[in-house]
């Protein structure tokens, strides 16, 4: 036998020979594997009987993939991390695994895997149904394909639509962020799947990420981004926390033991563990004292594995007391018993097939949810089924949609169907997900054919020839960098303009990081945001334009005209072959804490599409708006909510709340609501107390202040339909799950 198929022959059957005493051993031999006791519990049991050799090979994990420094290491499947197997104590090894939309990488069954849409689509969705789906769905892939750890939970606020990452986020207000992420956390950890939330904290830029300072006062971090994984982590319960690259005014967020301890660990009872982001770590003792449970990927990403001798040193000689290190391992092993990743191992072989067709169907219904209609004139959309000729341009329509890059990345199970688009090295290479918006369009329409837009000429003889023309634009982005403005590239603004001006009917189909410039705006007929659709993408945006369903996604983003709206008009060294040096420090204090939003408000400036903007293909009408407390004196909005149109659609009526003195709105509430036509539903809001709180940071606490609140029943964060008032006594919210 080879010596690679007898390494894997061995931890097959060690893996499996762990898995059978985890079941099987008696209490008294093992008495942390009683599965009658707490995890608490089970973790200081496992944590006297260790060997320190045995804690200190636990708070470091290794690359799970073969690298410059070492092949794929023994019985790992391939993945982000890999904690070997600690046979002694029934311990089977734990692999990990990139990312929120999807398992990065094949795992034991060889296969791709199922991409949901980017996060920015499942936070438009408005609705932690979807969330908690698809990190359902996510789950279970990542389970099937032998990973313990799922690298998920992305909840950085999206302070600039430049910032590289975003697809990977969940919006910029804090609540709605916090409320998806922690509904997708929940989800992913029901499959028995350790999820993070990251990258704590501010990681809000991707230029100079690994260096630069995030520079805020901490009440108005408390506010914004802290508030966003506050609520994350209440909601989902994440096994760990993942600190982010930067500094945060000054001190990296590894050794930031203000961030760490005295606000996550402290204030908010995280009971979890701190695990470093990969190159992340840049010292032991430092590290350890503020808070940092595990380091990943040391041997490959950092100077060194700083967990290592670096810190046994640091135990030894007292600096770091032998409490600590017993601490880190108990968090981790914590986690481990909590979420039953030690009580039901992950699978070794392929035992059940993973459910790639019905998980498909998940990332296509969350990429209806959360596409945005943006532009919808003379009710161009939805397209007829019958007598209607459509051309479709550009985008590689006739194959798939784009994905963002970076370590979110899925491979397709259905394959790669653009392969070779630059750049094919990290951040890429670019991917494209085997949905072909064309494929399903010729199945729900009538004459349907195509043009790749490569010739603005050419396609617009196309769209002359067409009653209706359907051309998608795309504009990569990924993990590492930010882009140095909002236009399209490769000339895709001349492409539309080409084709508006052959064709009044003319669909623009968004596949963006984010918000973008449109030039042509004004000379098309419609708009929709499919953000990066996911594995189901091209099927749903196929029946969103047939109207095979409704459009119900709003704007989880503010989307500004054009980069001199934003707080900061330049990025220094953004793009992704930038020669010059990053900026060594970010100034956030230029916003704090008013975001989105609140930005445009505070500074007076309209917004392209105003944060919760979003059309559809019916018409709702609000009445008996009314604001109240509930009998535990919590307030709660109700509105009655009227479909007046003449298909089904879902609404989302939003609450947007105003303290005494004439303080900012903040969004408060929101409902997503699905009715047939002609059918209405009274609908109870209940508002989240932090939303009409401010930190007081001399009593260290959270205050709603006594006195007249203003609260709006609004469709977006600009056009409001309804006001009302709600008297508030003094009281110290804490945030709870829901």
């Amino acid at each position: 036998m080879p010596p690679v198929a007898r390494r894997t022959a061995l931890a097959v059957a060690l893996a499996a020979g762990l898995a059978g005493t985890v079941h099987a051993a008696a209490p008294t031999d093992r008495p942390w594997m009683d599965r009658s006791l707490p995890a608490d519990r089970r973790a200081e049991l496992i944590v006297a009987a260790m060997t320190d050799d045995e804690k200190f090979r636990l708070i470091r994990s290794d690359f799970g993939l073969a690298s410059d420094k070492h092949g794929v290491p023994e019985g790992a499947v391939s993945g982000a991390g890999y904690v070997p197997a600690l046979p002694r104590l029934g311990l089977a090894a734990i692999n990990e695994t990139d990312a929120g939309l999807g398992v990065n990488k094949p795992g034991i069954d060889g296969k791709g895997a199922i991409s949901l849409p980017a996060g920015l689509a499942t936070a438009a969705s408005f609705d932690p149904a979807v969330a908690h789906a698809g990190g359902r769905m996510i789950g279970g892939e990542a389970r099937g394909k032998g990973y313990a750890v799922l690298l998920s939970g992305g909840v950085n606020l999206v302070r600039d639509p430049r910032n590289g990452r975003n697809f990977e986020y969940a919006g910029e207000d804090p609540i709605l962020a916090g409320t998806i992420v922690g509904a997708a956390v929940k989800g992913i950890q029901e499959r028995k799947i350790l999820a993070t939330v990251k990258h704590f904290a501010i990681n809000d830029l991707e230029t100079g990420r690994n260096t630069h300072s995030a520079d805020i006062d901490p009440v108005a971090l408390r506010e914004s981004d802290l508030l966003a994984f506050q609520i994350a982590i209440a909601h989902g319960d994440p096994a760990s926390v993942m600190s982010a690259y930067n500094r945060i005014n000054g001190v990296y967020a590894g050794e930031n033991a203000w961030l760490l301890t005295d606000v996550l660990k402290k204030e908010w009872g995280f009971k979890g563990f701190v695990m470093s982001d990969w190159g992340g770590v840049h010292s032991g003792a430092k590290a350890a004292m503020a808070g940092l449970d595990q380091e990943s990927a040391g041997e490959v990403f950092d100077k060194e594995v700083y967990v290592d001798k670096p810190l046994r040193a640091a135990v030894a000689s007292g600096e770091v007391p032998k409490a600590r290190l017993d601490d880190m391992v108990r968090r981790i092993m914590r986690s481990l018993f909590a979420h039953g990743v030690i009580d039901e191992p992950t699978p070794v072989k392929p035992t059940v097939a993973v459910p790639y067709a019905a998980d498909r169907v998940v990332a296509r219904d969350a990429l209806e949810a959360g596409a945005v209609l943006l532009r919808n004139e003379g009710a161009l959309l939805p397209l007829a089924r019958k007598g209607q000729s459509v051309v479709v341009i550009g985008a590689h329509a006739d194959k798939g949609v784009l994905a963002g890059g970076g370590s979110s990345t899925v491979t397709d199970e259905g394959g790669d169907p653009v392969p070779g688009l630059e750049p094919t090295g990290w951040p890429g290479p670019v991917r494209y997900h085997a949905s072909a918006p064309l494929t399903y369009m010729q199945k729900l329409g009538g004459k349907v054919t195509f043009d790749p837009g490569t010739d603005p000429a050419a396609a617009a003889k196309a769209a002359a020839a067409a009653d209706v023309a359907v051309v998608f634009v795309t504009k990569w982005a990924a993990e590492s960098y930010d882009a140095p403005d909002m236009s399209l590239p490769d000339g895709q603004d001349a492409l539309v303009a080409a084709v508006a001006k052959a064709n009044r009917k003319v669909v623009v189909v968004l596949e963006t990081n984010g918000a973008v410039k449109m030039p042509w705006l004004g000379d098309v007929g419609a708009v929709m945001q499919a953000w990066y659709p996911g594995s189901g993408g091209g099927e749903g945006i196929a029946r969103l334009l047939y109207g095979e369903t409704s459009p119900s996604g709003r704007l989880p983003v503010s989307w500004p005209k054009d980069e001199a709206q934003l707080p900061r008009p330049t990025i220094q060294a953004a793009g992704l072959n930038a020669k010059d040096k990053p900026a060594d420090d970010i100034d956030y204090n230029i916003e704090g804490a008013d975001v989105g939003y609140r930005w445009f408000e505070k500074t007076k400036r309209d917004p392209l599409f105003a944060f919760g903007y979003g059309l559809t293909y019916t018409t709702f009408a609000y009445s008996d708006f009314a604001v109240g407390t509930d009998a535990a004196g919590h307030p709660v909005a109700h509105v009655t909510v009227k479909n007046t149109g003449r298909v089904a659609g879902a609404d989302v009526p939003q609450i947007y709340v105003a303290a005494p003195g004439g303080a900012m709105r903040r969004l408060a509430g929101w409902s997503k609501v699905s009715l047939k036509p002609g059918a209405s539903r009274r609908v109870d809001i209940p508002l989240e107390p932090m939303a009409l709180a401010r930190y007081d940071d001399a009593g260290k606490r959270w205050r709603v202040a006594p006195g007249t609140y203003k609260v709006k029943l609004a469709r977006s964060a600009t056009d409001f339909a309804g006001e009302a008032t709600l008297e508030m006594k003094e009281s110290f919210p804490v945030v709870k799950a829901p």
